[in-house]
């Protein structure tokens, strides 16, 4: 991790929204629904499918979480009408976990129903600590209803060993991942390196353990122990997929790929772009590198013509 990209990453809340919407513009879909189906489309052409996240966390009514929830109908909707590959991803804020459990269960239950008439996931995205137990109890009581929906691990978590055998117990699909929100240590590990070997010592767990794995980082560190892991468990292809969020890496995408290994990409899209950019380019500051070498290398393309 580079002291730039990471003075780059911290420097974040203070730059300019304008400013931050054109460096997010190449992690984020757009606004609307028809710009996230571009991308989508072209993403299938690649030999990629995806998953649509749409942006926006918390809600403050019930209302609120009834028009999130037709939100989602409407990008499963359009998924088939256009016949594109892929999902979904829900947040149990979105659908009114803070409200109401309940509420917010009979809400997850609809679109996960929906989905699964018309044969598509819906993963359910792990949001930061207050929210992990009850999300994960609220997937495992959906998936035994309906098993086209999964939960999310975040390798950051000290607590996720133990949350990974639950998994392994229920049987339903999990994405691993890093982890996003800034936790306090007392409940997640600081340091990189603990967090990489965290995460190979999970998906070491959960590939044994039989479940279905979405891989989901950009750490080529990490993908080389995964396909290490899998080959030498002699884990199918039909057991795991590979994950990475748009826009990033995508030379490495390409190469996963091209090696014939199922590759998932997560496309957000949405109006609260602002809070979910500044929490991804501060989670990774290497993407905020990257972002701050095209910004400067798009200035001084402009500055030469």
């Amino acid at each position: 991790m580079g002291i730039v990209d990471k003075a780059i990453a911290n420097s974040v809340p203070f730059i300019p929204r304008p400013i931050v919407k054109r460096i997010s513009s190449r992690y984020i879909a757009g606004d609307t629904l028809d710009e996230a189906l571009s991308t989508v489309r072209d993403l299938n052409s690649q030999g990629c499918v995806v998953t649509i996240d749409l942006l926006g966390e918390s809600t403050e009514s019930k209302a609120d979480a009834a028009a999130k929830l037709k939100d989602y109908e409407k990008v499963v909707d359009a998924l088939d009408e256009h016949g594109l590959k892929g999902g979904i991803s829900v947040k149990l804020t979105g659908l009114g976990l803070t409200l109401n459990e309940q509420l917010c269960r009979t809400n997850l239950e609809e679109v996960v129903e929906y989905a699964g008439e018309r044969g598509r996931f819906v993963r359910v995205d792990m949001e930061d600590s207050p929210h992990t137990e009850a999300t994960l109890r609220i997937v495992h009581d959906t998936y035994g209803h309906h098993e086209n929906t999964g939960a999310v691990l975040q390798a950051y978590m000290r607590r996720s060993i133990e949350d990974v055998q639950r998994v392994i117990d229920a049987g339903f699909s999990v994405r691993l991942c890093k982890g996003i929100y800034d936790e306090p240590r007392s409940i997640a590990y600081k340091d990189f390196d603990t967090v990489r070997q965290n995460y190979i010592f999970l998906l070491d767990e959960l590939l044994k353990g039989g479940v279905y794995v979405g891989i989901a980082t950009h750490d080529e560190f990490l993908i080389w122990h995964a396909l290490r892991l899998i080959h030498q468990l002699g884990v199918p292809e039909d057991r795991y997929e590979f994950q990475m969020l748009l826009g990033v890496d995508e030379e490495l995408r390409s190469i996963l790929v091209g090696a014939g290994h199922k590759l998932r990409v997560y496309v957000p899209f949405g109006e609260d772009w602002y809070e979910y950019s500044t929490r991804r380019l501060k989670e990774n500051p290497k993407i905020a590198g990257y972002v701050a070498k095209d910004v400067i290398g798009s200035m001084t393309a402009r500055a030469k013509g």
